[in-house]
């Protein structure tokens, strides 16, 4: 395949590597001042800043070339992304982390919360941890964790380091330097604690997930998830 890397900074790197790696070839590798012929590529995996992840994306599908994106802090618009993309007749996968370990996580954590959903006695809390450059917060990966939860319990919704109401999740935010993202989701009791926590030991796991997607979407029309790539749910 011949991919264009949207966001050429410590993932585009990663993804490049991984890319190389499995036989694909970098057209393209814009890091937010280049122009560009998105239209050279075969697909596009979009690793940029939200300020210009949807303009980035929008360019792709006007231009008939399947994307995947992992940049999070711009999902208020992404329900234009799904019209465009519908309209189009694209090709789209957005997930808040492309790691396949988080990604059966993900599937982990809603199947807990079914199994929690009738015990009053616990409550529920997610804490993330990740390096000091991340530019958002919560991470996209614990707001999924946290919305997987609430489809299916009787939470409501999830507050940034507090917890107003009964039916709300707690998401602390820590950073620190150096760490690529830990993602626990505590259930605690005056009895006892359940955990299941995710620790990613680097960038790789991230990189693989996001061009192995790209390689599932090429010839592929719609919106997808990680969960329709990896066969999970």
């Amino acid at each position: 395949m011949k991919i264009a890397l949207l966001g050429y900074g410590r993932m585009g790197k990663e993804i490049e590597k991984i890319a190389l790696q499995r036989g694909h070839e970098i057209v393209i590798k814009y890091s937010g001042e280049e122009t560009y012929d998105i239209t050279a590529a075969d697909v596009a995996i979009d690793f940029s800043i939200p300020d210009v992840a949807f303009d980035n994306i929008s360019n792709c599908l006007h231009n008939n070339v399947p994307v995947v994106s992992g940049t999070t802090g711009w999902l208020d618009k992404y329900n234009d992304i799904v019209d465009l993309c519908n309209e189009k007749k694209g090709g789209f996968i957005y997930a808040s982390n492309f790691s396949l370990g988080v990604n059966i996580f993900f599937e982990l954590n809603k199947q807990l919360a079914k199994m929690m959903s009738t015990l009053e006695q616990y409550n529920v809390g997610i804490e993330e941890i990740h390096h000091t450059k991340k530019l958002d917060a919560p991470s996209g990966t614990a707001i999924t964790l946290a919305e997987g939860i609430i489809e299916n319990s009787p939470m409501t919704e999830w507050e940034l380091n507090e917890q107003n109401a009964k039916t709300s999740i707690p998401i602390k935010a820590v950073r620190t330097p150096d760490v690529p993202g830990t993602h626990t989701i505590t259930y605690d009791s005056s009895i006892d604690t359940i955990d299941i926590k995710h620790t990613a030991h680097n960038r790789q796991g991230f990189a693989l997930g996001s061009v192995i997607a790209a390689e599932w979407l090429v010839g592929k029309s719609g919106v997808f998830s990680m969960a329709d790539v990896l066969n999970l749910g």
